[in-house]
């Protein structure tokens, strides 16, 4: 009982400082005197059960909640939070990433057949487009779930599939302008220095 005395004591004082009011502004809500909080809060006599639900009531808690360890609950926007948390659905990232790349080669896929339909050509091109557009949305979920953690290397790819788009474009059109993949190696060398740009703490 000794014990039970001085959690609810405790609880009291923690949630009435938290509450900014007075021992006087809380036994006014209660229709009670500042001595008899005092009590409660010293740990010399728990509240009857109607002060206890008025108590909970104003602290937005639950009886029970003021007669446990203040470890053992939380206040109401915490427990809030806890609780939308625990009943938000839950996405697997490698999952939504795996959709939204299968989804734009599906789209890929779409356009080609539509030309190959429509104007009886094959346009390969097609697909080397879809290497870039994989890229950059790649680059976006990996910066959102991952923190960016693999980054330099989706860019480096991104260099390497633009410049190679570039190339297969002007090939399309009876061009071989090799000479593009000499901008390749400064450009991948230029991406690494700016992803290690940062000094390094001592």
């Amino acid at each position: 009982m000794e014990e039970l005395k001085l959690v609810v004591a405790s609880n009291l004082i923690k949630l009435r400082q938290k509450a900014g009011m007075t021992q006087a502004e809380l036994g006014e809500k209660l229709n009670y005197s500042d001595k008899t909080v005092s009590k409660w809060e010293r740990g010399e006599s728990i509240p009857d059960a109607y002060v206890l639900m008025r108590l909970a009531q104003i602290y937005g808690l639950t009886v029970d909640d003021l007669l446990r360890d203040d470890s053992a609950w939380q206040d109401p926007a915490e427990r809030a939070r806890a609780e939308e948390k625990a009943n938000a659905p839950t996405f697997s990232s490698g999952v939504v990433t795996l959709v939204a790349i299968v989804g734009i080669w599906t789209m890929a896929l779409i356009m080609f057949v539509a030309f190959w339909l429509a104007l009886d050509q094959l346009q390969w091109l097609i697909f080397a487009c879809a290497v870039p557009v994989s890229l950059v949305t790649l680059l976006v979920l990996n910066s959102v779930w991952n923190k960016g953690k693999y980054n330099m290397l989706i860019v480096m790819g991104l260099v390497a599939a633009v410049i190679t788009l570039v190339y297969l474009f002007m090939l399309h059109y009876k061009l071989q302008p090799w000479q593009l993949f000499l901008i390749l190696v400064p450009a991948e060398l230029l991406v690494f220095l700016s992803f290690h740009i940062r000094r390094r703490r001592s």
